[in-house]
């Protein structure tokens, strides 16, 4: 428990020391964002797959119903 404390105040200090400094973003920051987001895609791709096949197969449902002319199809 002592351990976890240590470490939560020193990722605290850190985080403010972060905010504090003014010395603008550089490509370190920039790549290690790029890094957590493709991480976290990575962690969730099965269920984004899943997401994206759903949206596109009711995209696909909601075109093939649409009616331009308001008669039968042929």
């Amino acid at each position: 428990m002592k351990n976890l404390r240590l470490i939560q105040v020193r990722a605290q200090e850190f985080l403010r020391r972060m905010i504090k400094d003014e010395s603008g973003q550089g490509a370190t920051e920039y790549i290690l964002l790029l890094v957590v987001v493709v991480a976290i895609a990575m962690l969730f791709k099965n269920q984004i797959s899943t997401i994206v096949s759903s949206k596109i197969s009711e995209l696909g449902g909601a075109i093939g119903s649409f009616n331009v002319g308001g008669g039968s199809s042929p």
